[in-house]
């Protein structure tokens, strides 16, 4: 077995492989229009049905087509909840933006073969 460490990312150069294998992307965490004006990892409202013109989806397995990554901005405490359904969705990265990380959290998905991006 692979040592799933090489699936947490850090490297410029794989950094940049992850976007150029990307078509598809999940916002986990994103705001609405309304909320312009505000971080988008403070927010989260489930009575939103579409942002920017897009469908609002509960759960990353609900997505029609399968997603290359999921762009998680969300605060680290809220991150675990969303484990078995990151996992159910199977993206081939995940990638926390700035200033969020959860070592547990990136553990957990790089030993089930996805790459992990975290605090970028």
């Amino acid at each position: 077995m692979s040592d799933w460490r090489a699936n947490l990312i850090d490297e410029d150069a794989e950094l940049a492989a992850i976007l150029h294998e990307t078509t598809r992307i999940a916002v986990l965490g994103m705001k609405t229009e309304a909320q312009a004006g505000q971080p988008a990892f403070y927010v989260h409202y489930p009575e939103v049905y579409e942002i920017l013109g897009e469908p609002v989806y509960r759960k990353l397995a609900d997505i029609p087509d399968p997603v290359d990554m999921v762009n998680l901005f969300r605060r680290p405490h809220h991150i675990p909840p969303h484990v078995p359904d990151l996992l159910a969705a199977r993206p081939r990265a995940v990638w926390m933006q700035l200033g969020i990380s959860h070592d547990g959290v990136a553990e957990t998905l790089a030993r089930a073969g996805i790459k992990v991006v975290q605090d970028r």
